[in-house]
């Protein structure tokens, strides 16, 4: 059968049949795969999409392998209703996939383990065991199944993104990878579906992370990294509400963070912030 926007496949044989369909038309397929909770950074991904393809395909799913932390997998929201009026709203051109897990795992729902060339190992590698082994592998999977001609990703997660451009590397996948540049509400705070968590007085604290960011960029061009490091780690710690739990300024290539700058490369500042017991996560380019 054919999906269309409210049709939902649940099933990936019924999403491929969908998607053989268009092929038969030559049409382009672009592809934003997400977990949910839907809000306008994810909106910015599809419309980009929908300029530059036939038809989008959607996916839906809350995937179980990338959390470390059982709690935040619980807590994460889910909202389908509300997402499908959101994309209905958008355009008819699209395509949703809504699985449950065994459609994507079948009956052992288990990372794979992948090598990024160390790019795993950075910032969130580090805080986060078996996360990216866990992106790598729904994502690989959900490449094999739509099949798109691009894929859209937001830079608000960039050490994803460069992940995925890796796995596509590697794996020699035929897909062309986008990263589209990070949504922010008007205070400047990154779109994120955990901000529907965030209390009345923890979202009106949460734009000093972007704030300090760019703070962070303007002290790059004069300042040494170990410096704007330090200044950022003093600025939360004197902050009643939000926790730092790393800052980073690293090359935007291999993610290693850098002790010295140099004119040849491009950086970026990257944080991890905790609102209580609500992780946010958001980056800069510096230069």
């Amino acid at each position: 059968m054919f999906c269309y926007i409210m049709i939902i496949c649940h099933k990936k044989e019924d999403l491929r049949r969908a998607i053989d369909g268009l092929r038969r038309e030559n049409q382009t397929l672009g592809f934003v795969p997400t977990m949910g909770a839907l809000h306008d950074g994810h909106l910015s991904l599809i419309r980009k999409g929908l300029e530059e393809n036939s038809r989008m395909v959607v996916s839906i799913f809350v995937n179980p392998t990338q959390f470390d932390n059982t709690l935040d997998l619980e807590k994460y929201p889910r909202s389908l209703e509300k997402d499908l009026e959101l994309l209905q709203s958008l355009s008819k051109d699209i395509i949703v996939y809504a699985p449950v897990a065994d459609d994507i795992y079948g009956n052992a729902v288990v990372s794979e383990h992948f090598d990024f060339s160390g790019l795993e190992n950075q910032m969130e590698g580090r805080f986060r065991k078996g996360h990216f082994d866990g992106v790598g592998t729904v994502v690989k999977r959900l490449f094999e199944i739509v099949q798109p001609d691009i894929a859209y990703f937001g830079k608000k997660d960039f050490q994803q993104f460069r992940i995925i451009q890796e796995l596509i590397k590697k794996h020699q996948i035929p897909v062309q990878v986008k990263g589209v540049e990070i949504f922010r509400d008007k205070d400047g705070l990154a779109l994120s579906s955990r901000n529907e968590r965030l209390s009345k007085a923890q979202r009106e604290a949460a734009p000093f992370i972007y704030k300090t960011l760019k703070a962070a960029k303007k002290r790059f061009g004069t300042e040494s990294v170990n410096k704007i490091t330090e200044w950022v780690e003093k600025q939360f710690a004197q902050h009643d509400l939000l926790t730092l739990e790393y800052f980073t300024i690293a090359d935007e290539v291999s993610l290693k963070t850098v002790r010295r700058k140099t004119k040849t490369k491009s950086y970026r500042a990257f944080i991890a912030v905790f609102a209580g017991d609500i992780r946010l996560i958001d980056n800069i380019a510096l230069n």
